[in-house]
């Protein structure tokens, strides 16, 4: 990284929330980091200043042609007051494979790596104490160059914005109910699944609030083609128990590469559970329910970090899942990752970056 990252301060910092008032990505904090790409001079200018609105030109591309990329991480004060980054450079690596796929120049991960430690050092004040909250981190790319002909763009813009959050789901470690989504389609193979832009989430919508409507958390999809291997949970990967094996649907392409599943599966194996990555159906679940093998299910992901299945609607037969109780393996895997966040637990495979 050449150019040393400029800091602006805001003259007066702002009374900080209580742990008890956090929901989800609703409150800022004073900072964000930004960083400026133009095409003869590739990334230029980062700097950390007060959260401000960013100025945009009506005709700039990604308002158009929804050229842009984000992320998501957090950061945990852990019970020995240290803050603790999980996973960052994982996390970097994806964004800037997202950004390949969209065409949007990568970021050189040292500055990458760097905008996200500077950014959170200088807020650390703004990282909550209790755990099983933490200081999310959203850092996103836009084309910021003005026209209208479809191309990549020449110009971006590089934030990073924090935010304290409590849990992601109101209901926490209690098993959520999911509705199998056969009807809309969310990703199909050679598209935009498993990059992590904007698209993906409005195409989510209208079957999350119909799901929400029916009294579901969320939604699981199914592929686009044959609408019957298991994808992605709403916001999260997914993973099933069927006696003794572990399934996730396989990196084809059309689900995100998560952190929290890649952190789970290589954790799984360390126990020695036999785990899987194929494709799995929802005939061969429904089987497994309807034979009394289907032992577990549960969402991963950074928000959420793990997310217990307690029920699973397919075409109006409802599966309940362990008796709607939260299972071992879901249980363990939550208890282990969250002490990693926190420093309660060792962390062996050198995940956490302090800040």
């Amino acid at each position: 990284m050449a150019e040393p990252i400029r800091i602006t301060k805001v003259p007066i910092p702002r009374p900080k929330p209580k742990d008890s008032e956090l929901g989800f990505g609703q409150i800022f904090t004073d900072h964000m980091f930004v960083a400026n790409f133009q095409e003869e001079k590739g990334w230029y200018d980062p700097r950390v200043e007060p959260y401000a609105p960013i100025p945009l030109d009506p005709a700039a591309a990604v308002l158009h042609y929804a050229q842009a990329v984000f992320d998501g991480l957090k950061a945990f004060r852990g019970v020995d007051g240290k803050i603790r980054l999980f996973r960052p450079q994982k996390h970097v690596e994806r964004l800037n494979l997202s950004a390949q796929r969209l065409c949007i120049p990568p970021l050189d991960p040292e500055l990458s790596l760097a905008s996200l430690v500077t950014l959170v050092g200088l807020e650390r004040d703004w990282v909550p104490r209790k755990v099983g909250t933490s200081l999310y981190i959203r850092p996103t790319i836009i084309a910021s160059e003005a026209f209208l002909g479809v191309r990549p763009a020449k110009s971006y813009i590089y934030f990073v914005i924090l935010s304290p959050v409590g849990a992601y789901y109101p209901e926490g470690m209690a098993p959520v109910k999911i509705k199998v989504e056969d009807r809309y389609v969310r990703a199909s193979e050679g598209g935009l699944g498993g990059a992590k832009t904007g698209g993906n989430y409005a195409a989510s919508l209208l079957a999350s609030e119909e799901a929400k409507h029916g009294g579901y958390t969320q939604v699981l999809w199914l592929d686009g083609v044959h609408r019957k291997y298991l994808d992605e949970v709403g916001t999260m990967n997914f993973m099933v128990k069927i006696g003794n094996e572990i399934i996730t649907p396989p990196l084809s392409g059309t689900i995100l590469a998560g952190v929290t599943r890649d952190s789970s599966l290589a954790l799984m194996r360390q126990w020695g559970l036999t785990v899987s990555e194929r494709q799995v159906s929802i005939d061969e679940v429904v089987g497994a329910h309807r034979a009394g093998t289907l032992a577990e299910a549960w969402g991963t992901g950074t928000a959420a970090v793990i997310s217990p299945v307690g029920e699973l609607t397919y075409r109006g037969d409802r599966m309940a899942i362990n008796g709607g109780r939260v299972g071992p393996v879901t249980q363990r895997l939550y208890d282990t990752i969250v002490g990693i966040q926190y420093g309660q637990a060792p962390d062996p495979h050198g995940w956490t970056v302090e800040v």
